[in-house]
């Protein structure tokens, strides 16, 4: 078989740059040759601990969720897609049943096969290849004058989709966003895309925070200089998963206002200020993952919607390691970093 190469971890700090024989699509699948792919926390932690969250490597694992490419081979079965045709993927594969309970809630599903996860065993390799057969059912052709670059962005953008809906509407409601990294900065670019009066964005990067203000917000807070976020807001989006911020964010939220958790949080034990939650009768929500929100992010996507300003660095294949690096290291000032898998255009660093 024709060898391909693929981003692979090994275990704790090693990755490594496999040959893997190149796969055909079977029944109901697509062969796709994957152009571009973002790097996301996952893929760093499995990189630098063997592990994410309680997801721990048994044996080796393609890295990557963020994808996009082009089809380049359709399995039997398949119709509604054409050689060459430009693609994004949905991560998650649902096994077994959905519980009723869950209906039209497909992300809280307990089992899930998602591209790059070492969830279950066998793991699910991810998209961090020259090709990778997905089934068809997954695919997600892209709207006329969305690029493949843009295309991975998708994936993380239907995050923060998920996220702004969890809070309801949001036209002419005040938002906080704390946490400018690059799922913070989609919400800031959601929220404003929704209709938000206006959005402030918090970090202690002055590197994020000049993201953020590219993405749409309207103010920032800079907490490294003292900076305290604003009162009185709306709706607030807590995307650092940093547990001392909570105090902090609730006491930023408006009586009766909601607050919605989208940073993970640690699964140990944390102190954490929580008296504003009873007193200011706030609504605290939590946001994982997304439904289907990846279309509406095609569409956000196809109206106009620029993703390009949270787009920090871009490597080819071969520098994986360099480019997980580059995404671990806050000193490097990175947002989201991009791994250049094929299609044969030289990449700028």
């Amino acid at each position: 078989m024709t060898p391909m190469k693929a981003v692979v971890v090994h275990g704790a700090g090693d990755v490594r740059i496999d040959e893997r024989p190149r796969p055909e699509p079977a029944r109901d699948e697509v062969l796709l040759a994957m152009e571009w792919g973002g790097i996301c926390g996952s893929d760093v932690a499995y990189w630098r601990k063997g592990a994410s969250g309680t997801a721990a490597l048994a044996h080796p694992l393609v890295l990557g969720h963020e994808v996009a490419g082009r089809v380049a081979a359709l399995g039997p079965g398949v119709t509604g897609l054409a050689e060459g045709q430009p693609v994004t993927v949905h991560p998650a594969q649902l096994v077994g049943e959905l519980p009723e309970r869950l209906t039209g809630r497909s992300n809280l599903h307990a089992h899930v096969r998602y591209l790059g996860s070492a969830a279950l065993t066998p793991h699910t390799d991810g998209g961090f290849s020259e090709f990778r057969t997905v089934p068809a059912a997954q695919v997600r052709p892209l709207p006329d004058g969305v690029d493949t670059q843009s295309g991975a962005l998708a994936e993380p953008l239907a995050v923060a989709l998920h996220a702004v809906g969890r809070a309801g509407g949001l036209r002419g409601r005040t938002v906080l966003v704390n946490g400018a990294g690059p799922i913070g900065s989609l919400v800031v670019a959601a929220a404003r895309h929704l209709g938000a009066r206006s959005v402030c964005a918090a970090d202690l990067s002055s590197a994020s925070l000049a993201v953020a203000r590219e993405m749409g917000a309207d103010a920032t807070v800079d907490i490294s200089l003292g900076e305290e976020l604003p009162r009185d807001t709306d709706v607030v989006f807590e995307a650092s998963g940093a547990p001392a911020a909570l105090g902090a964010v609730l006491r930023a939220t408006a009586r009766g206002g909601t607050l919605v958790q989208v940073g993970n949080l640690p699964g140990t034990a944390e102190p954490a200020v929580l008296g504003d939650l009873v007193t200011r009768e706030i609504t605290w929500i939590g946001s994982y993952r997304f439904v289907d929100e990846i279309d509406d992010a095609l569409r956000a996507l196809r109206d106009g919607l620029d993703v390009s300003p949270v787009i920090s660095h871009r490597f080819p294949l071969d520098q994986a390691e360099r480019a997980l690096a580059v995404a671990a290291d806050p000193a490097s000032a990175s947002s989201k970093v991009m791994l250049r898998l094929g299609g044969g255009t030289p990449v700028t660093v």
